[in-house]
């Protein structure tokens, strides 16, 4: 009954409304989000400990390389344990960074997406 009484602009009016407090509260999510990554980004430049590489050998179970100082240590870190393996000489080490980047090329995504659809379709056609 209420509902019907009310008029169509004002039911509009609140919508526009709930939409916008919906979109305000996306849009500061995203920089708190942003803000809190570069925090603890700039907390982690720069420290004495780094990790190296990480192996799962199970759930819960990991082999990592980490990087004390300018010594090169092996661990296996378990549920409520972390052990020391061996101290392993930094000649021994191949460290390699990735910067994060995807290294796709849509088109060539593209094109080989096309070519096993109408591989699909051609099969189906002669059947």
């Amino acid at each position: 009954m209420i509902l019907s009484s009310m008029p169509r602009t004002d039911s509009f009016a609140q919508f526009l409304t709930v939409l916008l407090i919906f979109i305000g509260v996306l849009v500061v999510t995203l920089y708190t989000t942003r803000w809190i990554a570069r925090y603890q980004k700039v907390q982690n430049v720069n420290r004495n400990i780094d990790v190296i590489e990480t192996y799962r050998l199970t759930s819960g179970k990991y082999v990592q390389i980490l990087r004390l100082g300018d010594t090169y240590v092996a661990v296996a870190i378990c549920k409520d344990t972390v052990t020391l393996l061996a101290q392993i000489p930094k000649e021994q080490i191949e460290i390699h960074r990735d910067d994060g980047s995807v290294s796709v090329n849509f088109r060539e995504f593209l094109e080989k997406a096309r070519k096993m659809s109408s591989g699909k379709n051609n099969a189906a056609k002669k059947e």
